[in-house]
């Protein structure tokens, strides 16, 4: 039965990477301007099959990446989904205290007017001649429109200049906010007070969530953009696995719960302040969840495995609506000429160091599952790089071949596609939250924090461990000296200014 289901999951995109023998997808032509899918993926950590996590079912993405370059290396610039995805979108990092919040593209970007420098990549790619399209939550709205998540939907657009179409189909949840905290039988966290639960096995199709029905959305819609005698960028954004865990039975199947790890790092690590972590606030929020989660000790190993079963299972939910969009991409003949990104907006604690959440500078919160597959780049890289989220935007304006006359954060990693050996490839990406900044290099994670608790200096060290066990940064000052002059190159002023 549970291979049944795993076979369905399957797209023929996974076919073609395994069959696939010349290591390279086919060139853009010269004359033309590659498309491109954007797919965003709310907090998604890299826990994929490709990623080495034999746990996860995740066959479409596992061939997406297979196609292309995988990067186990990509931060978010913040650990919050919409301040991550404005610095992600408009190629810069956070400078004031806005800049780290879930409103930060509402702050910056929505009520002002249309200036000389564009709001974000879409907007240029726009004013370049693509059509662009969102689906779903590619900013921070659900749906694209700035409303209270108890309100009902206004007309007013969160990135007003990007899109020439934003769409979404809220089903029987009514607005995009309901839709994003679902329940499968129409209910949502808002309209039950949040007595609900972190999780659901529903007992319905893939559209009896948001998800489904916004794969269904990207799919109708690739058969209108193929019709167009112009470039196209869709972006399509998937709410799983974000919480609630809620997800079609047939993806519960494939998980045999009791078989499934914990976390490795179940404890705060070593000399680091509670003051570095969060207290669950986001988690506890739903009411009726089996056991409250806090800092002072872990869960019990059987709710751990049963949450990390409902996350696995929202994994699995979400690559399979990600494979219908690419099967079609490429039964329209649009596969060839189209980059397709596939980026989770930042990672998410599964219980390590006691944290259900993200909202942290740690590893586990702002590394995140980044995988483009590019005409003419070469497939099947594993990139170990440091890579940052503010680099995607320069990244595919180079790929498109359009200028960006204005300052942005980012560098382009176009080489890497390639040759991800690069020797020029500066190796380093910023991250901000928690009054903190957090520099990640290729073996170090070296964060300060403008704080009164102590210690504000933190230091981690990845040679073995993917995972922070203990600050070092006591024994090891040389280190910290080494690392501080490039900590101040992301020291943006965030946390100094009055």
């Amino acid at each position: 039965m549970k291979s049944n289901v795993l076979l369905c999951c399957m797209s023929p995109f996974l076919m073609i990477a395994c069959s696939s023998s010349k290591g390279k997808t086919p060139p853009i032509k010269k004359e033309q301007r590659p498309n491109i899918l954007f797919i965003c993926i709310d907090d998604l950590r890299t826990e994929l099959g490709c990623y080495g996590f034999s746990e996860a079912k995740t066959p479409n993405l596992d061939g997406l990446a297979a196609e292309g370059s995988l990067f186990f290396h990509q931060y978010a610039s913040v650990p919050t989904s919409g301040a991550s995805r404005a610095s992600m979108l408009s190629g810069r990092l956070p400078r004031d205290r806005e800049d780290v919040s879930n409103d930060a593209a509402e702050f910056r970007l929505t009520y002002k007017p249309e200036g000389k420098v564009p709001e974000t990549f879409v907007h240029q790619l726009k004013r370049n001649g693509y059509y662009t399209v969102g689906l779903g939550k590619i900013s921070h709205a659900a749906d694209g429109y700035v409303y209270p998540y108890t309100a009902t939907k206004s007309d007013q657009l969160e990135l007003p200049y990007s899109w020439n179409e934003m769409l979404f189909n809220p089903g029987k949840w009514g607005t995009g906010w309901n839709a994003f905290f679902a329940y499968a039988n129409g209910s949502n966290r808002q309209s039950m007070n949040k007595q609900v639960k972190p999780y659901e096995c529903g007992d319905v199709s893939d559209e009896g969530y948001p998800d489904g029905l916004t794969a269904q959305l990207a799919v109708s819609k690739l058969d209108q953009l193929a019709q167009k005698d112009q470039p196209f960028c869709l972006a399509v954004g998937f709410f799983k696995p974000h919480l609630p865990f809620n997800s079609p039975k047939k993806y519960w199947d494939l998980y045999e719960e009791d078989n499934l790890s914990t976390s490795p790092v179940p404890f705060i690590p070593k000399n680091v302040n509670k003051a570095s972590l969060q207290k669950n606030g986001e988690f506890n929020g739903y009411k009726l969840g089996d056991e409250n989660a806090t800092l002072d000790q872990p869960v019990s190993d059987a709710y751990a495995r049963k949450l990390r079963h409902a996350y696995l299972s929202c994994i699995s939910y979400t690559d399979a609506q990600v494979g219908k969009v690419l099967t079609k991409l490429k039964a329209l003949g649009l596969a060839d000429n189209t980059i397709i990104v596939v980026w989770g907006d930042h990672g998410w604690h599964l219980g390590d160091m006691n944290v259900w959440g993200k909202h942290t500078i740690m590893e586990t919160a702002v590394n995140s599952t980044f995988i483009m597959r590019v005409p003419g780049k070469k497939a099947g890289i594993k990139n170990k790089r440091i890579v940052s989220a503010v680099d995607i935007y320069p990244t595919l304006m180079e790929l498109c071949n359009i200028k960006t006359p204005y300052p942005l954060d980012g560098k382009s990693f176009v080489s890497l596609l390639n040759q991800p050996n690069d020797p020029t490839w500066e190796d380093r990406a910023y991250s901000y939250f928690n009054s903190g900044i957090s520099l990640r290099t290729k073996e170090y994670r070296y964060s300060y924090y403008y704080r009164q608790q102590q210690p504000v200096e933190e230091l981690f060290q990845y040679t073995t461990d993917r995972f922070e066990r203990e600050n070092i940064a006591s024994q090891h000052p040389a280190i910290v000296k080494q690392l501080r002059p490039l900590w101040e190159k992301g020291n943006t002023g965030l946390y100094t200014k009055e």
